[in-house]
């Protein structure tokens, strides 16, 4: 762990409470642990939300077939026992004996089959299509082997089944639906949910009848209360105080503050995730400025995306030039670059007809400060901007409804380290996709359909490259976070963005 050293003020309410606790509330006395984000997660059932905050609770609750090491990235057998690459579109697996549902009902391919098929269905309510619109059916085979059926050949099929596609107990589900299991919860996880106050709170309990030989092993902690507190001072004040004892997505000017008090760790990790503005190329949102070519090239040139990393964003972010992730197989750097150029940002705009500038609709939904950098400098060239401010999901139904003619938005690939679950999301022809070029769309569809590494980098080359001539994104820069929690626990991040507290313990 990276602890500042720098001494500083927490504030003088923070400071107060913290004196005034004493002894803290929270932690290694019951050996609990107390949480908290800023966002609700709207529906907490696996396949009925998007968020960030969904996908921690997913790993924690419901258990998939595969599990992937996030140290060694190795993949290792979960509720499978094993599996058998049978062909390019066939996977054989045997599921692991003695899985219980956290209700005590035992798990059996009748599960495995119906979660599978249930995913493949493009009439059932599922929220995410990317990493289970490969599946075309699972057949069981016998008491203990399901046949999973890809559509045609997916190289990422062993990642999406490690981690994505959880478990769902056949009978529960059919009786309670996507809203029942978003209010009692039931999957095999190491922790089950025991209490759902929409927008407050959730508890999680450790699952005690918990299978052997499961590479997540048993939790250490006992319970984990998580809380919904939307203002990051205040989950400042509360982990100050000893009421919380991990907090993320610490902002950057209360890092060496909050990290010189002595009972508190604060550490900067990577992560997968990365800003980008993206432009309305197509026209959905109607006539608007972003459909030709050299506004979009303007807006590019008239950002200084280095300067909100250095004064912004800091930590380990940086600036990237194409639509991925550099972490990510078949992401590469190769492409055209639009250095800070305001200068020439204003040539292209009056090039475009646009000598005096233009006014957008601008739409947003985490990270205010960087927004308003960036519209400073699009001010700055002509562009003046009507701030649309947002959740998540609202702004992007918007996008997807063609009401945004330009927005700054973020994308976490949900963690899979591959280019497949990036650009193809937002260039494939889907619903995100606002540039719906022929030309990208068949390159993207060509990587994505072989196994062969050389042919998949070939296509994904040609795809980031137009990508870049055509300047359909502004690509920004990677994530990095702040997290900050108890000097006491015993936890540490991964790039996934994905915390593990089934490996946290107190000292």
């Amino acid at each position: 762990m990276i602890k500042s050293n720098r001494v500083g003020m927490l504030g003088a309410s923070a400071l107060a409470l913290s004196l005034a606790a004493g002894a803290a509330m929270a932690g290694p006395q019951d050996n609990s642990l107390n949480i908290a984000w800023e966002r609700e997660v709207p529906n907490i059932s696996m396949f009925h939300n998007t968020d960030r905050e969904g996908i921690i609770i997913a790993h924690h609750v419901w258990d998939s077939l595969i599990y992937r090491d996030p140290d060694t990235g190795e993949f290792e057998p979960l509720l499978a026992e094993s599996w058998d690459l049978v062909d390019d579109v066939t996977i054989d697996v045997v599921i692991r004996e003695g899985v219980l549902f956290h209700n005590g009902d035992p798990m059996t391919v009748e599960d495995v089959a119906f979660t599978f098929n249930y995913v493949a269905n493009p009439e059932s309510d599922m929220l995410s299509q990317q990493t289970v619109n490969w599946v075309d059916r699972a057949e069981i085979i016998d008491d203990r082997t399901v046949r999973i059926i890809a559509k045609e050949p997916t190289p990422l099929a062993l990642l999406y089944m490690a981690g994505d596609i959880g478990i769902y107990p056949k009978d529960y589900y059919t009786e309670v639906g996507a809203d029942g299991m978003g209010r009692a919860p039931v999957g095999t996880g190491p922790f089950k949910v025991t209490e759902v106050i929409p927008g407050t709170r959730i508890v999680f309990e450790r699952f005690d009848d918990y299978y052997e030989g499961s590479p997540k092993g048993m939790p250490s902690i006992e319970r984990i209360v998580q809380r919904t507190i939307p203002e990051l001072n205040t989950q400042v004040v509360e982990l100050a105080s000893g009421r919380l004892d991990w907090m993320w997505r610490l902002p950057a000017d209360q890092v060496d503050r909050l990290g010189a008090m002595p009972t508190i760790d604060v550490v900067n990790a990577s992560t997968m995730r990365i800003g980008y503005l993206q432009f309305d190329a197509m026209g959905k949102s109607g006539d608007n400025p972003f459909t030709d070519r050299l506004v979009r090239q303007a807006v590019n040139h008239a950002i200084d995306r280095q300067s909100i990393v250095d004064n912004l964003v800091r930590g380990d972010s940086v600036v990237i030039h194409a639509a991925c992730h550099p972490a990510q197989f078949g992401c590469i750097d190769d492409v055209t670059e639009y250095e800070y150029d305001p200068e020439r940002a204003r040539e292209l705009l009056a090039e475009a007809g646009y000598p005096d500038g233009f006014e957008t609709r601008f739409y947003g939904y985490r990270e205010r400060p960087y927004a308003e950098a960036m519209i400073g400098y699009l001010n700055e060239v002509g562009i003046t901007t009507d701030l649309r401010w947002g959740q998540y999901a609202a702004t992007r139904d918007a996008i997807r409804g063609g009401d945004v003619p330009l927005a700054f938005m973020t994308w976490g690939s949900n963690s899979v380290p591959d280019i497949d679950n990036a650009t193809p999301v937002f260039f494939g022809g889907l619903s995100d996709d606002l540039a719906m070029d022929e030309e990208v769309i068949a390159w993207l569809e060509a990587g994505g359909s072989t196994l062969d590494p050389d042919v998949r980098l070939e296509n994904y080359t040609k795809a980031l490259q137009k990508i870049a001539d055509e300047a359909y994104w502004v690509p920004l820069f990677t994530y990095n976070t702040n997290y900050a929690m108890s000097s006491q626990l015993n936890w540490d991040p991964h790039p996934d963005e994905i915390p593990r507290f089934w490996l946290a313990s107190w000292d």
